[in-house]
């Protein structure tokens, strides 16, 4: 069974092709984007606001 549904990778993909053309901003400071984990993270909040199938958020552990 798959862990991420087709629109989760879609939203993903997308977010790494904006990324790479300069066009990403992160959400609250508005800064651009250039870490391509930070692309991933920002893709996976998309996904997960819209109800796609995406595993929970990691917890930090203390």
């Amino acid at each position: 069974m798959a862990k991420y549904s087709k629109e989760s990778q879609h939203k993903v993909q997308k977010s790494m092709e904006e990324m790479k053309e300069g066009q990403l901003r992160s959400g609250r400071s508005g800064k651009k984007v250039t870490n391509p984990k930070q692309a991933i993270a920002i893709g996976l909040s998309e996904a997960r606001k819209e109800g796609d199938k995406v595993p929970k958020k990691a917890k930090a552990s203390r």
